[in-house]
Parts: structure tokens; sequence; C-alpha cells
């Protein structure tokens, strides 16, 4: 099932090969940080599907306002993964395992594709990881103390 949405989302983003290498990076981190959490099947689900379609509120942002702001992206919505989808630029009151997931798998991939300050990168690590396995490919991706 992760499979054939993962194929469909790169179906749904042909021509934009940045964003498909996008949320196949965030997916794979937030799989990778989910098994060595050792996350329950039922939330590893919920987070893949969410990590794959993490910005799928990009393209309509861009059409409609003319940009694609985290906060523009977000929607009034009610299930798991509409609501991780739509609050992954929130980064307060983080309500679950896979919440904190997605949000560090993002992070992970958004500090190199914006090329963050080394200070930039050390405060997000402080303020916003909290999973050892986060904090740990953290560390060892951007050589922090």
């Amino acid at each position: 099932m992760i499979n054939k949405l993962h194929a469909e989302m790169i179906k749904l983003y042909a021509g934009d090969p940045k964003r498909i290498q996008h949320f196949c990076k965030v997916h794979s981190y937030a799989k990778l940080i989910a098994e060595l959490e050792n996350v329950d099947e039922k939330t590893r689900f919920i987070l893949e599907t969410a990590a794959l379609t993490h910005d799928i509120g990009i393209h309509i942002c861009e059409q409609k306002y003319g940009d694609c702001g985290g906060k523009l992206q977000e929607q009034d919505v009610s299930t798991r993964v509409q609501y991780l989808i739509a609050h992954h630029h929130t980064y307060e009151d983080m309500d679950g395992i896979d919440y904190q997931i997605l949000v560090e798998a993002d992070f992970l991939v958004n500090m190199y594709e914006d090329t963050l300050s080394q200070q930039a990168v050390q405060h997000a690590y402080t303020t916003i990881f909290r999973t050892e396995t986060g904090k740990m490919i953290c560390r060892d991706m951007f050589a922090l103390t």
C-alpha cells in the first residue's frame, strides 16, 4: 500500500523533481526513525503515509497565493494523516510520536536543502529534535558536537 502511494505521488508531481526528491527523502528518514524507535505498525503506517503526502498542498498554494509557505498549507482537517499533513509546520504541542518524527524528518531534509547555517542547525537540534534516532542522525549529518 505504501509503495503504491509512493508511486502515485511521483506521478502527481511529474515534472517537479525537486519536490519528488523532497518527499522521498522525508519518507525515508521518517521510516528509518520510526523503525529504530520501535514505533508500532499502525502508527508507522500513518506516519509513512503522512511523510509521502506532507507537502501535497504546495502546488495549490503556489497557484492560488503565489507562495508555498508552511502556514498556507495548513488546513482544518479531521483524520490523523490529514492532521499531520496540515500541521507539519507547527512545532509546538506536537501530540504523538508520528507528529514528532514527521517534523524531525522534514527538518533533516530542509536543513540540507535550504543550506541552513551551523548555528541554525544547532538551534533546530536543541529545540525540535526529541527522538534519540532523530538526534543521532542530525548530529552525524551536520557534525554537531
